[in-house]
């Protein structure tokens, strides 16, 4: 029998919604052991669809599989959150040029709200709420591209990268001020109709500048641990 538009979800994906939102909430935190009858207990359900639920979060990178241990959430890595910066850098870039034509005067109006929260909010700097508020100006940004394929994949690695810091700006704050100072370019890119190549590289630019700032800062630390080793 076909699902209708109202059907309830399945309990695979219930399981799947449960457990990424214990992920993305630090409920689970990275290395936590996800014990398969236990989270099946908890949702009321057997463990068949928790199984399919852990091996979707698998493929999207929150979960690992470790021999004799079982399934855990995957640790913070640094290798990985410059995979993810840099594929994030490419595909933001694109659907915000995609989206760049079809963008409202509501959507600009918000997103300059946005961006001038996250310059007020510089004198009390707070890393998570400022990440908080940076992901949803690109959101906006982007949110009339119209390759829904795309857009799918976009919200995957931001997901991502939620998982895999609670925030590059609590590593470089002082890339917060350039940060705002680039997204008023983006802004007058988009509000002056300049060409799509123009939009996509000065996103891809400034994702860019914030993964080379994060290094950088991480160089510095590591050289810092080692003279006073």
């Amino acid at each position: 029998m076909p699902l209708t538009a109202n059907a309830a979800p399945s309990k695979a994906q219930r399981a799947y919604d449960w457990i990424k939102a214990q992920i993305m909430s630090q409920a689970f935190s990275p290395g936590y052991r996800l014990v398969l009858a236990s989270i099946a207990e908890t949702l009321g359900m057997s463990v068949v669809p928790v199984r399919e639920a852990i091996r979707r979060l698998e493929a999207e990178g929150l979960v690992t599989f470790e021999r004799n241990v079982g399934a855990r959430v995957s640790m913070v890595n640094g290798e990985q959150y410059t995979y993810s910066m840099e594929t994030l850098a490419v595909l933001e870039g694109a659907a915000t040029a995609l989206s760049a034509a079809h963008i409202t005067a509501e959507d600009l109006a918000h997103a300059r709200e946005l961006n001038a929260s996250m310059e007020a909010s510089l004198k009390n700097f707070d890393p998570q709420t400022f990440t908080e508020t940076n992901h949803e100006f690109h959101r906006v940004l982007a949110c009339r591209c119209p390759n829904e394929r795309l857009n799918d994949l976009v919200t995957v690695e931001w997901e991502r990268l939620n998982h895999l810091r609670t925030s590059t700006f609590s590593f470089v704050p002082e890339r917060a001020r350039a940060s705002v100072n680039e997204h008023h370019h983006i802004l007058h890119l988009i509000e002056t109709h300049a060409p799509a190549d123009a939009v996509e590289r000065a996103v891809r630019q400034h994702r860019a500048a914030t993964l080379a700032s994060y290094l950088s800062s991480r160089e510095d630390r590591g050289g810092a641990q080692r003279r006073t080793a």
